[in-house]
């Protein structure tokens, strides 16, 4: 269940969700829907996989934030590239970062407590406990940045407009809802076709609540760089496209004393500064134009922070544990293209990367080796398919790889780079190459294998030029071609690539966004999830079993059996993974401890003013 505040969590819920109803909850008679009768409903705060939630409906404050936090300040942080839009729900422009600040959800989670969903516009649930509907109340006092109120009409034109009109994601992410509709004022109700996507439920409390009295007279579909209205507790202060977008906290926000938001929203002023080059944000970091820097570079955090301002305490290098499954991340092949479509092909390119040299290399030994679309979990496949897994696989026997069934996983390789190469260069001549004058041809063709890397960060190339180097050997012929962030979306959204730097985000429940990651019906839409172009229908129906798992254990079943049958498909070259977010950030925040354990959430980080000064001082002085 991809998360809003959002996609970027990725957080996805898959089970069985029982009302977590108190004794003394209040009742609601939620009337009839359809043909079939509804009986009396707890009406509760929150919704969860398991049991009750751990938070109480009383519960003050979110275990992790600090409700003493002070107010005021500023955060400045690096973004990557340029934007031209902020609109962050359709298919066309480059949306600014941060967008998602300013637009509240019907429910948000907690950092700390993944599986359960608790009530933000929602000032009260209602569940049928066999989930064929929800009711939502709209709170009364939730209103929009210019004081109009959030009503239930409001909630049934936001479904319809991203459902409609947004990225393909939302029609993927909704596909299991029959009908919405406003019962009076602030009242929704969400009707399911079905039953079988246990997080459903969920996934529309992430639904985020656009004014319609806003977007009425306005073009949804195309770019926009208007300051967008929202109810959430920031709003777009300044834009200066392509270099710069600011935002302001709001400071009668509606919200801001639900004790889901206590000790949250403490800062001010969220600075978004652009830059083409990550070198170069990392400069303007180390002298003091920026705040925090999330670094992604092993290098640089072994090497770059060697400076008087990290020797004296001034910066602070702090890791924030993250308790999430690490997903993928990869070169992903692009299997619409012929040369990529043969899974002897894709393996044996695979078998070129040598993640030992490049993680001794260059990331000074920091990451572990990915193997698995669900790393780091229970439902990562291991060894030779279980009982349990053989049933949703043995359907599909003849249409799978025999490797699936007799071979275990993970997939062996030589240690050694030079059997690698030996062996890929036998799968390639299995799929009908063959070297001709020191040049991989197809010998059917005559024509040369030849491949172009497509990235929009220059730091990708000096980890891509030892791929490179080693697909030489083979007498593959590649091209790493470095573009401008909008034009590599733009190449992306049409799928002209060969391979590209892609990952695949998870979280403890996978669900329903796996269709987007993975089905046939995505395949070829722009601006999907399916980067590989995977159309396989053993492929669609796992996923739907996936979906429609009704327990921890059938659901880590079926995880297994789709990461079993994807990692024999060869989509993706696995890369790397690092149990935790890398933070470096100038001594003039407070944060609580411990952190959540989940994710992190910088949200309950706050401005010290006096730390601050002392910073700025500093600062100053070294003009």
């Amino acid at each position: 269940m991809a998360g809003f505040r959002w996609l970027v969590a990725a957080a996805t819920l898959a089970l069985a969700i029982p009302l977590s109803a108190s004794a003394n909850a209040p009742q609601h008679d939620a009337g009839e829907a359809g043909d079939r009768k509804i009986d009396r409903v707890a009406t509760v705060h929150a919704i969860a996989l398991y049991d009750d939630p751990a938070l109480p409906a009383n519960f003050d404050h979110l275990p992790y934030a600090n409700p003493a936090a002070p107010k005021g300040g500023t955060l400045r942080r690096a973004a990557n590239g340029s934007f031209d839009s902020t609109n962050p729900f359709i298919i066309q422009g480059t949306p600014a970062d941060g967008l998602n600040q300013i637009y509240d959800t019907l429910m948000e989670a907690s950092a700390d407590e993944p599986f359960t969903m608790h009530g933000l516009l929602a000032g009260g649930i209602r569940l049928d406990p066999d989930r064929h509907w929800m009711e939502v109340d709209i709170r009364p006092e939730a209103r929009f940045h210019d004081g109009t109120p959030v009503t239930a009409k409001d909630v049934v034109f936001s479904f319809r407009l991203l459902r409609d009109k947004g990225s393909p994601f939302y029609r993927a992410y909704y596909a299991s809802v029959e009908s919405v509709s406003a019962l009076g004022e602030r009242t929704v109700r969400f009707v399911f076709s079905n039953n079988q996507s246990r997080e459903l439920p969920l996934i529309l409390g992430q639904l985020p609540v656009l004014p319609e009295h806003y977007w009425r007279n306005r073009d949804f579909t195309k770019p926009t760089l208007d300051k967008l209205m929202g109810s959430g507790p920031y709003e777009i202060a300044e834009v200066d496209p392509g270099r710069r977008i600011v935002y302001r906290r709001v400071d009668d926000y509606w919200g801001r004393d639900l004790p889901l938001n206590r000790g949250r929203y403490n800062i001010d002023r969220l600075v978004y500064d652009y830059f083409r080059d990550q070198s170069v944000a990392l400069e303007a970091f180390l002298a003091g134009a920026l705040d925090m820097r999330v670094e992604s570079s092993a290098k640089n955090w072994a090497t770059a922070y060697d400076t008087p301002a990290v020797d004296d305490g001034a910066i602070q290098q702090v890791i924030v544990p993250d308790g999430q499954p690490a997903g993928m991340q990869g070169y992903v092949f692009n299997t619409r293209r012929d040369k990529l479509s043969d899974p002897k092909v894709r393996r044996a390119l695979g078998l070129v990367f040598d993640f030992d040299w490049i993680n001794q290399h260059l990331f000074y030994g920091a990451y572990q080796r990915t193997e698995s679309f669900f790393q780091n979990s229970e439902m990562a496949a291991q060894g030779l398919p279980g009982k349990e897994e053989l049933k949703l696989l043995l359907p599909y026997r003849d249409r799978l790889p025999a490797a699936v069934f007799d071979q275990p996983l993970p997939i062996p390789h030589p240690q050694a780079l030079r059997p690698r190469l030996r062996e890929a260069l036998n799968l390639l001549r299995e799929a009908g190459y063959d070297v001709r004058d020191g040049t991989l041809v197809n010998l059917e063709t005559g024509q040369p294998f030849t491949l172009e890397f497509l990235l929009y960060d220059s730091q990708w190339e000096r980890i891509t030029q030892p791929f490179a180097r080693n697909l030489e050997r083979l007498g593959i012929q590649s091209k790493i071609r470095v573009v401008d962030v909008n034009q590599y979306l733009d190449r992306l959204r049409r799928f002209q690539f060969d391979m590209i730097v892609g990952s695949y985000p998870q979280s403890a429940n996978p669900g329903n966004e796996q269709r987007d990651f993975w089905t046939s019906e995505y395949a070829d839409v722009p601006q999907s999830r399916n980067l590989a172009g995977v159309n396989d229908p053993v492929v669609d129906a796992l996923v739907d079993d996936l979906i429609q798992a009704d327990s921890r254990s059938t659901l880590d079943t079926a995880s297994r059996a789709l990461d079993r049958v994807l990692r024999w498909g060869f989509y993706v070259v696995p890369q790397w993974n690092f149990d935790g977010t890398r933070v470096a950030v100038w001594d003039k925040f407070g944060y609580p401890r411990p952190f959540p354990s989940y994710t992190p959430d910088f949200t309950v980080w706050w401005v010290d003013a006096d730390r601050a000064r002392a910073i700025t001082a500093r600062q100053r002085g070294q003009e």
